[in-house]
């Protein structure tokens, strides 16, 4: 089974992508992806609804 969440830019807090992954356990999600609002790559971490 697939939970979905969003990923949140660090920089600025805006939401910018909505994603899924399996539900069993792990560390949560960082990943450096575009921000259009800073126009630059940042980091992005998971968050929940």
């Amino acid at each position: 089974m697939r939970e979905f969440f969003s990923l949140e830019c660090t920089v600025c807090g805006n939401r910018n992508y909505r994603t899924s992954r399996e539900m069993r356990g792990g560390k949560k999600l960082e990943i450096k992806k575009y921000c259009k609002h800073d126009r630059k790559r940042t980091p992005h971490v998971e968050k929940k609804k």
